[in-house]
């Protein structure tokens, strides 16, 4: 699988005699690729709408692009997982370039923290977090302060030993 897009899917349930005009249901999924997107919206709208594939249509799909995809910005992420104990709500924060990269991290935070796979993570809402009073998580807020600078505690000085011009003409067949 490769590097995670943003997609916009609308949906909606098959027009019939005693619905003509169906209700639209739009969601913005994160995956590797189209087929993906669309399959994450099935099983999205099943869980939540009771509408399949067999009996509904997408009607648009985009692929959402960031931006200002250089500036550094913080994002919150509202996540429902499934667990080996049971499910849980979480929310955590990352300070990413983009919302995909963001949501990457979010990813591989989970399966490095609590094992839980792709699969078994939803994605509830994604948020920029403009503000940084908005910022709930310490690890976060610290690097948010003004004038932030990383002590780098042992450089050495290299003294120039080598000479500047050789005696010996360099030799290629060494």
């Amino acid at each position: 699988m490769g590097r995670l897009q943003e997609y916009q899917v609308i949906g909606r349930h098959l027009p019939t005699e005693s619905n003509p005009t169906p209700k639209l249901y739009r969601m913005r999924i994160f995956a590797p690729n189209e087929v993906v997107a669309k399959s994450r919206f099935w099983y999205f709208l099943m869980k939540l709408k009771k509408v399949k594939k067999a009996n509904g249509e997408i009607v648009a799909m985009n692929q959402i692009a960031e931006k200002h995809p250089l500036k550094v910005k913080n994002f919150g992420i509202w996540i429902r997982y499934d667990s080996r104990s049971g499910t849980h709500n979480m929310y955590k924060e990352y300070r990413e370039m983009s919302r995909c990269a963001a949501v990457e991290s979010m990813y591989s935070d989970m399966a490095a923290r609590h094992r839980s796979r792709f699969r078994s993570i939803h994605i509830l809402r994604v948020v920029e977090l403009e503000k940084t009073e908005d910022i709930k998580r310490p690890y976060i807020r610290q690097l948010t302060t003004k004038g932030l600078s990383f002590p780098l505690p042992h450089r050495i000085p290299r003294i120039s030993t080598k000479k500047i011009f050789s005696a010996t003409r360099p030799s290629t067949f060494a």
